[in-house]
């Protein structure tokens, strides 16, 4: 404890930031700032022990306004009563004392601490070669500032001492009110090391210096080891009056008190929980044991004996079985506490309710029976009901042969779907549909792994769980639509699913045990082959759904759509009725698609225009609560005559369907084209148009929807015999047009596009060639000859015929080679209303999967070069043909 010292008149002032130090205390800090090395190398290193600094609290600008006891100072001679908007340049951190060499309004406060040094070292930072000092200082006694001045780059100020003298304090120390303050303090602070003695062992050398050092110097020792804020700080600091510091420190010291006997309340509070629960489980042991002893033991309330006996009934292989004994046993010596048990009871769950024996019980296979319930759920597709109509036989003369996975793949709404839930129906197995589009993740899959928090099985395992058999019909939804990033690829976790050879032994993440994939048929549908990864699609075999014709979706919208409409909207054939005419005319002017799921909506519409007339026509005036009058034609004839109006008591009970038939329309709505909306959405004139124009030509192009008609732009302008290409269009695309180009160019002159004087076709001119639609990215080879006509029609000034369409790649020397989706494509023709259609001569195989009906309506024209192409384009045949030398 520092002894009583003389202050001198004038201190060098250390500031501290937003921090108090009190006599009596000991604080350890690090000098860095030029201004506080230098303040501690002249007073303090240089004096050694004779050195003594004045430690001054100063309140950041920022924080807080300055109080009635503090005041602004820029660092000139200041008086303490005056009031400076200076700014300071240099203040000291809480924790770094001097500096930081930026402008700010620093507010002193006028009452301080004289500091000593117990101990000094010296430091020399590398590679920057700046000199700290780490300082232990020691609080002496407080004084006041009566005036601040700088020296040098750090402050001085000249001082009052503030303590008092030992005559005037041997007075005080006689005073009542002191003793009682000094007891109640010494008593207050007794208590509190108890306490801390009990929690932490220690409190002898505290005890010590209650009974040696002042009580009013013990006050400021007690508070100075607390965490008090800065305001009550200051607060202490200003308590010049012994009987005033003396009351706020027992009011500190006793809140300090306080605040600890709360947390040992709470502390014991949670300790008699956790004893509670300990309690509790041993009583529970006890019981068990006295239950068993009793023979009165309720297994229905043990749910881990409920659980041991569902997992054996679950069938489980012997090395499965093994393992989950294992598992059980652990559990059974587990606390419901603990962190592990939820998840170990949810992984024995898991193993119970998987189907590892349960099977679905087929049906002898009738294949008559299969194809009329394949013929009454799906319109045409002869080609896929042949091949679905192959593996049930198969499977019928051997039920255990591992057949193929089916992967159907065509335009939405064309029934790919429907048609795996047709196959599971024909085989008497459950159905269960897994949707993978979008998928990212392989733990999709495979599962998480257990260690992971919120870790579940894969897809697979957890459909196979909802099932609850282990050979139903799976659909892998969408399979062309999976992705890859950091968390692994899907696809590439299906290639076990899908191998007959590997997925007997499928190995999911959180399962970790193998499980027998191989009685699951699996089935899967895309939209497009290309996104598919070729050693996933070698396990599958590809069955491809084109669009429906007119005719089939004429059938399919009669057959199917139109019920399900109308019972979707409440409505019957009593109410609505739409003649097959008006049908095929939403077919041909409001949907051009390969499905009919766009049909089904125009269809819906409809249907909801027939709902509100409906809803809004009276059928019937309420006359009592039980009776009700009926608008029927029976009626109008009994009242024709005059007669008494007859009533029909109908029960409040009666179901609504009847009252609806009861109040039954007498004549049905029957849609005309005058409900249709108008205009139409497409057009049978669009086509002659827009070829009005020489230079425009019309293809066909294949898409995931199926196939389409695209229509190619060329014109010509003053230039330097350049080719501009539009329209979004991919690389192979773009050679294309430059090798027809090069084609119609090196012909020019025998085509009677030039002359022999003037050969060069682009000579002052450019040619730009556009593809409309110029949002929905193109790309392929299959436009080939649809450009050379375009630019054949450009530069002849002669236009190409409204109702030909054609595709097929050609070469440099106007071969014209074989092209994919011919099936697709001539579809689209069909209904665009094209009547002729040229395609490449080695596609003439292809035409065997169009429909006969769609091939009755076109003429198929087959081309082996550019030139028969040219000849069949236009109006009148090729004209300059018989000039030319081709």
């Amino acid at each position: 404890m520092a002894e009583s010292v003389e202050l001198p008149g004038r201190l060098a002032i250390l500031p501290f930031r937003n921090k108090v130090l009190l006599p009596g205390a000991i604080i350890r800090i690090r000098c860095t700032s030029p201004s506080s090395v230098k303040l501690v190398e002249q007073e303090l290193w240089q004096r050694e022990e004779k050195g003594i600094i004045g430690i001054l609290p100063v309140r950041d600008a920022a924080v807080e306004a300055p109080s009635a006891g503090s005041t602004s100072s820029a660092g000139g001679g200041t008086n303490l009563g005056e009031r400076s908007s200076k700014t300071q340049e240099e203040t000291s951190d809480s924790h770094k004392l001097g500096g930081k060499n930026q402008q700010e309004v620093i507010h002193w406060h006028n009452r301080g601490v004289a500091a000593r040094a117990l101990h000094l070292s010296r430091g020399v930072e590398k590679p920057s070669g700046r000199v700290t000092y780490i300082v232990v200082l020691e609080g002496l006694c407080r004084f006041s500032v009566q005036e601040l001045s700088t020296r040098g780059t750090y402050y001085t100020a000249r001082i009052t001492p503030l303590e008092m003298a030992k005559a005037e304090m041997d007075q005080v120390e006689q005073d009542p009110d002191f003793v009682a303050l000094s007891r109640q303090f010494k008593a207050t602070a007794m208590e509190l090391i108890s306490v801390l003695e009990q929690k932490q062992k220690t409190g002898g050398r505290t005890k010590v210096l209650l009974e040696t050092v002042p009580v009013h110097k013990l006050a400021d020792i007690f508070v100075a080891s607390f965490e008090i804020n800065f305001e009550e700080q200051l607060c202490m600091l200003d308590s010049v009056d012994v009987k005033v510091r003396l009351s706020k420190a027992t009011e500190l010291v006793d809140r300090h008190l306080q605040s600890i006997r709360v947390a040992e309340k709470i502390t014991q509070k949670v300790e008699g929980q956790l004893s509670k629960s300990q309690k509790e489980f041993l009583l529970r042991q006890q019981m068990r044991a006295i239950k068993e002893e009793l023979g009165d033991n309720d297994d229905e309330e043990d749910d881990v004996a409920a659980l041991e006996r569902k997992m054996q009934d679950a069938g489980m292989p012997a090395n499965i079985w093994k393992h989950a004994q294992r598992e059980l046993r652990r559990l059974k010596k587990m606390q419901p506490q603990q962190p592990g048990y939820n998840s170990s009871r949810v992984y024995l769950e898991l193993l119970a309710d998987l189907p590892w024996q349960t099977a679905s019980e087929e049906r002898e296979l009738d294949l008559k029976a299969a194809k009329e319930r394949l013929d009454i759920d799906h319109y045409g597709l002869t080609k896929v009901k042949k091949r679905i109509i192959e593996y049930l036989a198969v499977r019928k003369l051997k039920p255990d042969a591992r057949g193929p996975v089916l992967c159907f793949v065509g335009p939405p709404g064309v029934g790919k779907t429907s048609l795996a839930s047709s196959i599971a129906a024909a085989l008497g197995r459950k159905f269960i549909r897994i949707s993978l589009g979008g998928v990212k993740d392989e733990a999709d899959i495979r599962g998480h792994r257990r260690t992971y928090i919120g870790s579940m099985p894969g897809r697979l395992i957890d459909g196979l769980k909802r099932v609850g058999v282990c050979n139903p019909v799976m659909l892998l939804d969408e399979i062309d639509k999976t992705g890859s990033d950091v968390r692994g690829d899907p696809a590439s976790a299906l290639l076990e699913v899908l191998d007959p050879e590997q997925n007997k032994t499928f190995n999911d993440h959180y399962l970790n045990l193998p499980f027998d994939l191989s009685k699951v048929i699996f089935v899967a549908t895309a939209n497009r082959v290309q996104p598919i990864p070729p050693a996933l699609l070698d396990r599958m075999e590809v069955i491809e759904l084109p669009g429906y014709t007119p005719e089939e979706k004429l059938r399919i919208a009669m057959r199917h759509l139109l019920p399900r409409v109308l019972d979707q909207h409440g409505l019957s054939f009593d109410f609505l009725q739409i003649p097959e005419a008006m049908v095929k005319l939403v077919i041909q002017r409001y949907t051009r698609e390969a499905g009919v799921r766009n049909l089904e909506r125009n269809l819906a519409a409809l249907a909801r225009a027939a709902a509100v007339r409906v809803a809004e026509r009276d059928h019937a005036v309420p006359l009592t609560k039980d009776v009700q009058r009926l608008d029927s034609p029976l009626l109008d004839g009994r009242l024709a005559d005059e007669a008494e109006v007859e009533m029909e008591v109908i029960p409040i009970g009666v179901d609504n369907h009847d009252i609806s038939n009861a109040f039954r329309v007498a004549s049905p709505f029957i849609v005309d084209e005058t409900m249709l909306e108008k205009p139409p959405k497409y057009d049978d004139k669009e086509t002659a148009e827009r070829v009005a124009t020489p230079g425009v030509s019309v293809g066909l192009v294949w898409t995931a929807f199926g196939g389409e008609v695209q229509f190619v732009e060329a014109t010509a302008m003053g230039g330097k015999g350049e080719l501009h290409l539009t329209g979004q269009l991919g690389d192979v695309i773009k050679e294309s047009a430059q090798i027809a180009l090069t084609w119609v160019r090196a012909r020019a002159t025998e085509l009677k596009l030039t002359t022999a004087v003037e050969s060069n076709l682009l000579e002052g001119r450019d040619v730009h060639i556009h593809f409309p639609a110029g949002a929905v990215p193109k790309d392929g080879p299959s436009a080939g000859v649809t450009l050379v006509t375009s630019l054949v029609s450009l530069f002849s000034q002669r236009r190409v015929r409204a109702d030909t369409a054609m595709t097929g790649e050609m070469t440099l020397r106007g071969l014209v080679l074989p092209v994919g989706g011919v099936k697709d494509k001539v579809l689209a023709a069909h209904r665009y209303g094209i009547k002729r259609v040229i395609l490449p001569e080695r596609n003439f195989k292809d035409l065997a999967e169009v429909p006969a009906a769609v091939l009755s309506s076109l003429e198929i024209l087959l081309a082996k070069r550019m030139e028969d192409v040219l000849e069949q384009a236009f109006e009148g045949g090729c004209p300059w043909r018989q000039h030319s030398k081709l």
